[in-house]
């Protein structure tokens, strides 16, 4: 989760209204699917399923990607990470207390 700000959420949902191709290669070569992200009262929350075996080697293949760091770019300006993330972090991660398949 993360807070987006007021007045950049409608380019946040612009902008994922017409995602990179880039930026969807490389989600899905990082062992992703099923993502989504949901919007309510100036809070997104993001949900994604990982199908892969090594979730850091992933997530840093994604960080290393050259149009993934790019889309950061225009998107992490439009986000407030919660006052209480570690430096650096913009999505606070979620304890999953219940899940039903």
């Amino acid at each position: 989760m993360v807070r987006v700000l007021p007045e950049k959420y409608e380019e946040y949902k612009r902008l994922h209204a017409d995602t990179w191709p880039g930026v969807l290669r490389q989600i899905k070569e990082s062992n992703i699917g099923n993502y989504s992200i949901y919007y309510r009262e100036g809070w997104l929350f993001s949900y994604f399923e990982y199908y892969g075996s090594d979730f850091e080697a992933d997530m840093a293949a994604m960080a290393a990607d050259e149009t993934t760091q790019k889309w950061w770019d225009v998107c992490i300006p439009c986000m407030k990470p919660l006052d209480s993330s570690p430096e650096g972090e913009v999505w606070a991660p979620m304890e999953e207390i219940f899940h039903l398949d």
